[in-house]
């Protein structure tokens, strides 16, 4: 996909987000002074946008700061405000890079089943083979089969090898093998697919921390990452699982999901304000190539709908 046509697709993808956004700043159409009324329905509007109370609030106290008095365009507006959003977004706009030495750098992969998890793991390895990287899969969700079967078929589908067990099979045992077998065979980078139940946070957790321990053994530098795959169509629940995962899993980095789907896209914003934590990649389709390193000017812009 070249970039025009990604970015086309960006745009239709937060179509629903800065839809929503612009219903909801119908109050200051037109050209408004940018008095204490406006900036309070700017506010309101960011927060039913799904950018959450702390981003809309440090966006307004911004705009206050610096065009308090000021008359402004609906135009100049939304520029204003994408300009305050991509401030908030840049400083966890952090491409996934493979840097570990020695090789395999590991990338355990978790999230809820759902979330698109087992896919977006296919478009990491297809995103690390675009740059001539040599990528392994593990079928680690061993607890659902259909998760098994999928990966395989991603794997067959970009040619990539993958190390897998039996349904229900220890997942510690199959990281084990991976590892050893990325190792011996010079692979860059190990993506590795977990278990996305959450029914019971101690066993995952256990879980976790036995693939932890395994790796330890092997190499004590992994797992180099742990991304968390999140569902932008849950909104504000997506926070929620940030405050799981982080607890289950030490997670260090974000990648969402199913941008293309939602008028919640705004929650991108409310994550990056709340938590801080590495945004690593955004997916807008089901496409392979619907995968792509996090832009944060590119996606305020879009989200504020200023073409």
């Amino acid at each position: 996909m070249n970039e025009t046509s990604w970015t086309q697709r960006l745009f239709g993808g937060f179509r629903k987000t800065s839809e929503r956004l612009a219903t909801n700043l119908t109050g200051v159409i037109g050209t408004a002074r940018l008095d204490d009324a406006t900036l309070d329905e700017v506010e309101d509007a960011l927060i039913l946008s799904d950018l959450g109370p702390a981003a809309a609030a440090r966006i307004r106290a911004k705009l206050a700061e610096q065009r308090f008095g000021v008359e402004m365009s609906e135009r100049e507006l939304k520029e204003a405000v994408a300009e305050e959003i991509a401030a908030i977004l840049r400083p966890v706009a952090k491409p996934l890079e493979i840097t570990a030495f020695p090789r395999p750098q590991v990338i355990l992969v978790i999230g809820v089943n759902g979330s698109g998890k087992t896919t977006t793991i296919a478009k990491l390895a297809h995103l690390f083979q675009e740059d001539d990287y040599g990528v392994m899969l593990a079928a680690g969700d061993t607890f659902r089969a259909a998760a098994i079967g999928q990966l395989a078929t991603w794997a067959e589908r970009i040619d990539v090898p993958i190390i897998r067990g039996p349904e229900g099979g220890d997942p510690a045992s199959i990281v084990f093998d991976a590892v050893k077998a990325a190792t011996d065979t010079g692979i860059d980078a190990l993506v590795v697919d977990t278990a996305g139940r959450l029914q019971n946070k101690r066993e995952l957790m256990d879980e976790l921390a036995k693939i932890r321990r395994v790796l330890g053994r092997l190499n004590p530098e992994a797992p180099h990452d742990v991304v968390l795959v999140l569902d932008a169509t849950n909104g504000q629940n997506a926070l929620a699982q940030i405050d799981v995962f982080k607890e289950v899993a030490g997670v260090t980095g974000l990648v969402m999901t199913k941008l293309d789907g939602t008028a919640r896209g705004g929650v991108l914003v409310a994550a990056a304000e709340q938590y801080g934590l590495p945004i690593h990649a955004i997916g807008v389709g089901e496409k392979i190539d619907d995968l792509r390193p996090f832009d944060p000017d590119l996606v305020a812009r879009v989200i504020a709908g200023v073409a």
